[in-house]
């Protein structure tokens, strides 16, 4: 069974790592001690890419790095307030090359990969403390990066990809085992980065988990909890769905089977004020779990914390996966149901649901305990000879743009214009019939939106709120002038990660354009004309 552990201090209220870790008996070694460790550059893009292993020596606790050829070095003491630690990159390769890395048999870690920057690590006395983009002020908040975990024992390899935090760069992982067969998990479908970016956009509220670089590029999509952390998203998301599912066994009893191999293991839960209580089949009182918070959801932890033992923590995992797939409450038997039945509430992880739906073979780590029910995105070999990630393509970074001509509204088939041929720093941008006429052409250039005279679109002042005005503006190269119009019609400015709005639905000639939250509504939808 595996359990989440932290396996590096880190500096508090920053980050601490959590790594899918596995609890396993002791075993004969077999594999190598030094397992290769394959990186292949399918990615698509021409950054460098740099690679690092970071982790933990099983056999002692101590907290260090890996070198390419495999020899660990414990990281030195740090400071307080954190000093930078040295540079332990390891040159990754080029698009369509493979670097090849070895890892020794006794590392429980990360692999981080970085695209066109090299990450930015610091030491405490404690530790180190890793890469949290989603704190404010986090050096490594502008870097495109990812990371995938894995423990390697004298019971084999267990490697995974994780979008329990964010969902960042596409790729996949394998294992090959001395058979010579290979197992390979992790990949998304073929344009399946833009799916989940967009289904996310589009999905009410939940933009703000979308964070975007000044150049347009989208560096990663939030996990839910911590968009919550940092004021990206509805902190009390799943409050209401909590209480009915929790009051639901008031009147009935949940029954949780955690132990795929023993069905006869059985515990039986019911609601009595905000506790749910579970006995045993001979009646025994065994857990007991507060109503939980959204925030609890969304870590698995608080009032849903679970230990390493054989019965609260088992509980715990069901619970909290049941709430996070929206399955508590509606299916009575948990674990329960299957991926069809999953994320079928209005109020559910809809993260996660994106991230699965657009996997080949649907399996993510979505959230912390994903792997109920078997749902986590994990190659394991008892006797591995190497593995591998493969970083798959991005889906050209980004939806394709169109070229020049008009941007016309789907809801009632206006045109964006500008009026009176104005074409002055300042004159806001409205809707009118469509003409054809040069003031209502524009072209795609570099991720801005220009007029055929060369003026940008612009958000004024560079404003991330709602009701900022849609305006043109001398070109800049600044991040209020860069656009994108997604596959799904809308044309959004990364940097507020708002849409271009017709204002208060007028569906007059004239009506002004402005900046508003994504919600899907017809006067946010665009196409050309």
């Amino acid at each position: 069974m595996r359990t989440r552990t932290k396996w590096w201090s880190a500096l508090a209220a920053v980050a601490v790592a959590t790594s899918v870790a596995v609890a396993i008996p002791p075993a004969q070694a077999i594999g190598p001690d030094l397992l290769p460790l394959n990186i292949t550059n399918n990615s698509g893009r021409s950054e460098s890419v740099h690679l690092y292993v970071l982790g933990t020596d099983i056999r002692n606790g101590r907290l260090g790095y890996v070198n390419q050829a495999g020899a660990f070095t414990p990281w030195s003491p740090g400071g307080n307030p954190p000093t930078p630690a040295p540079d332990v990159s390891i040159a990754g390769p080029g698009q369509g090359g493979t670097a090849t890395l070895r890892v020794p048999r006794f590392i429980s870690g990360r692999v981080y990969m970085s695209f066109g920057e090299k990450l930015k690590f610091f030491l405490t006395p404690d530790g180190l403390v890793q890469p949290a983009p989603w704190a404010g002020g986090d050096p490594n908040s502008g870097i495109l990066f990812d990371w995938s975990e894995f423990t390697y024992n004298d019971s084999g390899l267990w490697l995974n990809s994780s979008q329990v935090d964010m969902f960042a760069v596409p790729h996949a992982v394998t294992v090959t085992g001395a058979s010579g067969a290979t197992k390979k998990t992790g990949e998304l479908k073929s344009g399946g980065r833009d799916a989940v970016i967009n289904g996310i956009r589009n999905q009410s509220g939940w933009g703000g988990s979308i964070m975007s670089r000044s150049d347009g590029t989208v560096l990663r999509v939030l996990a839910p909890g911590k968009a919550a952390d940092v004021g990206n998203f509805d902190r009390n998301y799943l409050d209401s769905y909590i209480t009915q599912a929790w009051n639901a066994y008031t009147g009935k009893t949940l029954t949780v089977q955690p132990f795929g191999d023993r069905p006869d293991v059985k515990y039986f839960g019911r609601t009595s004020g905000n506790n749910m209580n579970f006995t045993n089949t001979s009646g025994q009182q065994v857990a007991s779990f507060a109503k939980p918070s959204t925030s609890n959801v969304w870590g698995c932890d608080g009032a849903l914390h679970a230990p390493n033992d054989q019965v609260v923590g088992p509980i715990a995992r069901t619970l909290c996966a049941a709430l996070h797939r929206s399955t508590l409450g509606r299916i009575d038997v948990q674990p329960g149901g299957g991926p069809a039945d999953f994320y079928q509430g209005a109020i559910t992880n809809h993260y996660s649901r994106l991230v699965h739906q657009n996997m080949v073979d649907g399996k993510a780590y979505g959230f912390a305990f994903d792997d109920v029910q078997a749902q986590e995105s994990l190659v394991h070999d008892g006797d591995p000879r190497s593995a591998g990630i493969i970083l798959t393509p991005f889906g050209g970074g980004s939806t394709p743009q169109p070229t020049g001509g008009s941007i016309v509204s789907d809801w009632h088939g206006k045109c964006i214009d500008v009026p009176n041929w104005n074409f002055a720093d300042g004159q806001r941008l409205i809707v009118w019939n469509c003409t054809g006429g040069t003031n209502q052409k524009f072209e795609f250039v570099n991720g801005t939106v220009r007029t055929e005279n060369n003026k940008c679109v612009d958000v004024a002042w560079g404003s991330t709120a709602n009701g900022a005005a849609v305006q043109l503006a001398t070109c800049s190269g600044n991040a209020a002038q860069q656009f994108v119009l997604t596959g799904a019609g809308d044309l959004v400015n990364p940097q507020a990660n708002k849409c271009v709005d017709i204002a208060e639905w007028n569906p007059n000639n004239d009506a002004v354009l402005h900046m508003w939250d994504c919600v899907g509504g017809a006067n946010q939808k665009w196409h050309r004309g």
